[in-house]
Formats: C-alpha cells, sequence, structure tokens
C-alpha cells in the first residue's frame, strides 16, 4: 500500500489477509457500508480532511466482496475526501450495477451535479454530528440539501454518538425523508442494553416507520476487543447484545456492513472474516439474516431489482 502522500501518524493498515468466513451468507448478500481512499494519487484527499488514510482503492474493495461471498455493495463517502464523490462515484460506475453510493453533499450543488450522482448509483447523503470528525454541527446545511435530494426519492445517513442524541432527537425526527442511523448511534457497549441510555435510541427509531438502522462496526464499539471464543469466533461480544435488539425488534429496517477499510481504528484491524462470523449472533435466524444481509439492502438501494 504505497503512497505519495504522508498517512496520520499511527494510522493501522486494512488487514489484506482476510480469513474466508465460517458463516455461510445468503445469496445476494449486500455490504451496506464500506469506502473507498483514493487511491490518493488519482483522487486527492479533501484538503480539510482530519485524517490521511492509506489507499484503499475499489479494485481491492470488489476483491474483498468476492472473497468473503457478497454479491453488491454500497459505498460511503469518506469524511476524508470531503464533498468530492469522485472516488466513490468511480466505484460505483464500475462496479457494473453491482454497487450503490451514499454521497457528501454541500449546499449549492447544481442540479446536473445531483442528477449525475443519481445516474451513477448514489441513493443517500451522509451527514456526521460527531464533533471528533467535523468542525461543525451542520444543521442549516442539512436542511438546504435534505430539499435538493427529496425528488429523487434519497435518504439521509446519520453519523452521531450516543451521549448527543438527546440534543439531536427532535432536529433529526423533522427531517422530511427517510433516516439511516450509523452504527447504532455509537451506544457505550459497557453500560446495560437493556438500560436508559440504549432504551433512549430504541425509543429514537420507534418514533417514525422510515428510521433504519445499522448494526455495524463491532470493531469500533467495542471494549472486550477481537479475540475469538475457543470454536466460535464470537469477537466483539460485548456489542450482540445492543446489535441483537436492534435487529429483532426492527427486522425491517436494519442493515449490515464490514466498514471496510475501517477508518479511523487506533488499538487494532479486525480480520474482515471475523466481522462476517460475527453476524449470526446478532441475527440467530435464517429469516433474519436474509432481511439484514439482503431484502432490507435491496429494498433500500435497489427498489426497482426483481
Amino acid at each position: 500500500m504505497t503512497t505519495d502522500f504522508e498517512k496520520s501518524p499511527g494510522w493501522l493498515d486494512w488487514y489484506a489477509g482476510p480469513s474466508r468466513p465460517r458463516f455461510r451468507m445468503p445469496e445476494g448478500t449486500v455490504d451496506a457500508h464500506c469506502h473507498v481512499f483514493g487511491p490518493g494519487a488519482e483522487f486527492p484527499f479533501a484538503p480539510e480532511r482530519k485524517y490521511t488514510p492509506c489507499d484503499a482503492s475499489k479494485d481491492q474493495l470488489f476483491a474483498l466482496r468476492d472473497h468473503l461471498g457478497f454479491a453488491r455493495n454500497v459505498v460511503v463517502q469518506a469524511t476524508c475526501h470531503g464533498a468530492d464523490n469522485s472516488a466513490m462515484t468511480d466505484a460505483l460506475r464500475a462496479s457494473g450495477g453491482l454497487a450503490r453510493g451514499v454521497a457528501t453533499v454541500r449546499p449549492g450543488i447544481s442540479d446536473t451535479e445531483l442528477r449525475e450522482l443519481h445516474e451513477a448509483g448514489v441513493r443517500g447523503v451522509r451527514f456526521n454530528f460527531v464533533k471528533r470528525l467535523v468542525d461543525t454541527a451542520p444543521r442549516r446545511d442539512l436542511q438546504d440539501v435534505v430539499e435538493r435530494i427529496a425528488p429523487y426519492g434519497w435518504h439521509v445517513v446519520l453519523y452521531f454518538e450516543a451521549a448527543d442524541l438527546a440534543d439531536l432527537r427532535d432536529f433529526f425526527l423533522s427531517i422530511p425523508v427517510p433516516l439511516v442511523i450509523d452504527h447504532m448511534g455509537r451506544p457505550d457497549v459497557t453500560k446495560d442494553p437493556h438500560g436508559p441510555q440504549f432504551e433512549t435510541f430504541l425509543q429514537f427509531l420507534r418514533a417514525r416507520p422510515d428510521i433504519w438502522c445499522k448494526v455495524t462496526c463491532p470493531e469500533r464499539l467495542s471494549v472486550s476487543g477481537p479475540p475469538a471464543v475457543d470454536g466460535e469466533r464470537q469477537a466483539y461480544r460485548d456489542v450482540a447484545p445492543f446489535a441483537r435488539r436492534v435487529v429483532e425488534e426492527f427486522p425491517d429496517r436494519v442493515l449490515w456492513g464490514t466498514d471496510w477499510p475501517h477508518p479511523n481504528l487506533t488499538d487494532h484491524m479486525p480480520d474482515d472474516g471475523l466481522l462476517v462470523d460475527f453476524i449470526p449472533h446478532i441475527a440467530p435466524t435464517a429469516q433474519l439474516q436474509r432481511k439484514l444481509l439482503v431484502d432490507n439492502p435491496m429494498r433500500l438501494y435497489w427498489p426497482d431489482t426483481d
């Protein structure tokens, strides 16, 4: 992974030798949350970025897709590229229809640019409310952008941390398009999955029937870490009770993805095969697995596909 730019100090590159999962995913499974970084020489990173990653190209993403057994991808615009969606849309166009995208869009984007994003396969926009990753909470920007994307039938992806939900809840519920919540709103997994903090998040999901949730990133949320239980490969076991609650209560509104190439991790880089083997611990039945991995992402991102 050679680069002609200087990576952020301590940056962990993605794991290049993922194991093959033991869990057999249903045919047509979608990796509904992943990214591409550059390559930086072809798609420069944004001057305002908060981090400089390693390269993680579309070809490497598609190789991982095939190795793990996915059929499709949803590529989410990485914050290191700002509002220049070129790397992401290049991946969509190269996928032969097997990838959809979530863009970063700023107010003032032209009608032509929006149309080109839609034609490339973009079906949503993402707004980041994680304070360590953005300079300001983009409420006004979001309101302006929503007016522009609503005619396309797009949704809004929201990234925030659990401690900030109380201040953001009413604003989020006022957004007049479907919402997709990244990484379960980043719960504190040292707390009780049946306790008041996570119950507040579940109440937020109950408030509207068009709020979706990604039960993703156990490697990002876990305190217990990646060691697998002998014979079971059940890593990140402290996250599983939280994700399973969401899957079982909202089986038609959950999504799952790898988060490859796992930006901004500081303590370890996960084995993506082990992440796939986490799935049956949060979706224990074949019916739940099919909804999570196939039916739901297809309905949200490929609604016209038979």
